[in-house]
């Protein structure tokens, strides 16, 4: 597995704790895998058995073609970390935050695995995928399989270039890269993922001027707009986080995907952040306002169908993993009765809302809604 950043702490005590690829370079195509582990004793010890090869199996099939820049990242969700390594927890792993108002709605799906899987070809990405379903076998079922690919000049299906303001290099491993903030955790990271589906019949019938001014960008130059025509409802005005003055950066890895034939077009957006609290706020500014009721109208056009939250150990955590379970992890496949299990939703004021009973998955998608600033 590729390696990004050493953990200053973890250093200290000998110890090298070594982050997995999340500032890997953008890649022509990815596949994102979120799987749920199935209930028993024997399928959370193949999980625990897994995470120790999935390194060797990476380098496999990276040799097939080394320069095509094969990575993969693995994060889990809240409750599979309970039933999979118990305490000690990330300090900020939590459910997805489900978010209501007015119509909108950033839903929270099931999830216990992700797996970011990126590469300059996609048959790498799905032979990767692939003995990775292989090796986890009856252990785990599949939530949700989106195959994404980079579109023209690294545009999203709405026409607009995703990711302008990612942070790049080192700035991008101090932005994501958790430190001695979490001492336990160092070289992990929080990540988001919300598929979303976007109206191309509605989006289309409107001026390129209307586009540009819901995305705060010019479509043809990737230009901002000038503060003083730019809206204050614009998507990059409402996902731009400043803290004392100073702009919090997010890593966004947004990839369009699609069937034609079906009439779906969609983005995947996926933020990696050393605070998941930074893309929780963006999110409540683009469904519920800044201030309430200024909300992102490119969400007229783009629906979230599903949301997680994951946290990415290092990659020296799961080379160390065991397949014996920790004796303080629960024996029981029920989640824990605590706030770890489960995550209220928030209404149009930003306070908890009582849990939606809907049956909807609640995945929240940004990959075109919020992905390229």
């Amino acid at each position: 597995m590729e390696l990004d950043a050493k953990s200053e702490g973890a250093a200290a005590q000998g110890v090298r704790a070594l982050a997995q690829p999340i500032a890997a370079a953008l890649s022509r195509a990815a596949i994102f895998l979120v799987l749920t582990v199935k209930p028993g004793a024997e399928n959370r010890a193949a999980l625990l058995s897994f995470c120790g090869d999935l390194s060797a199996l990476i380098r496999a099939v990276e040799f097939r073609d080394i320069e095509a820049g094969l990575s993969c990242v693995m994060g889990f969700g809240s409750e599979a970390w309970n039933r999979l390594f118990g305490t000690p927890r990330p300090a900020e792993l939590h459910p997805f935050k489900e978010i209501r108002s007015q119509g909108r709605h950033a839903v929270a799906t099931p999830g216990d695995v992700l797996f970011h899987i990126r590469a300059k070809r996609m048959d790498l990405c799905f032979e990767l995928a692939t003995q990775i379903m292989t090796k986890l076998g009856d252990a785990v079922s599949a939530a949700d399989e989106v195959h994404g690919f980079r579109y023209f000049d690294d545009r999203d299906l709405i026409g607009f270039v995703d990711g302008t303001e990612n942070p790049r290099g080192q700035e991008a491993i101090d932005a994501v890269t958790i430190g001695p903030e979490d001492a336990g955790f160092e070289g992990g990271t929080y990540v988001i993922v919300q598929k979303y589906l976007h109206d191309m019949a509605g989006w289309d019938a409107l001026s390129t001027e209307q586009q540009e001014r819901i995305i705060g960008r010019k479509k043809l130059s990737d230009i901002e707009l000038d503060a003083a025509v730019k809206p204050t409802c614009s998507h990059s005005s409402l996902t731009t986080i400043e803290e004392n003055g100073v702009e919090v950066k997010i890593l966004r890895d947004n990839m369009p995907f699609g069937r034609p034939t079906q009439g779906e077009f969609g983005t995947y957006f996926i933020g990696y952040s050393k605070s998941p609290s930074t893309i929780e706020l963006m999110l409540q500014n683009m469904f519920i306002g800044r201030p309430p009721g200024n909300y992102d109208r490119l969400l007229d056009f783009s629906r979230a169908v599903t949301g997680n939250l994951f946290f990415v150990p290092a990659a020296s955590f799961l080379e160390d993993v065991s397949d014996e379970q920790p004796a303080d992890t629960a024996t029981s496949d029920a989640p824990p009765d605590d706030s770890s299990s489960g995550a209220p939703s928030t209404d149009e004021t930003g306070e908890a809302a009582a849990p939606s009973n809907d049956g909807s998955l609640g995945i929240g998608s940004l990959k075109g809604e919020i992905g390229h600033e």
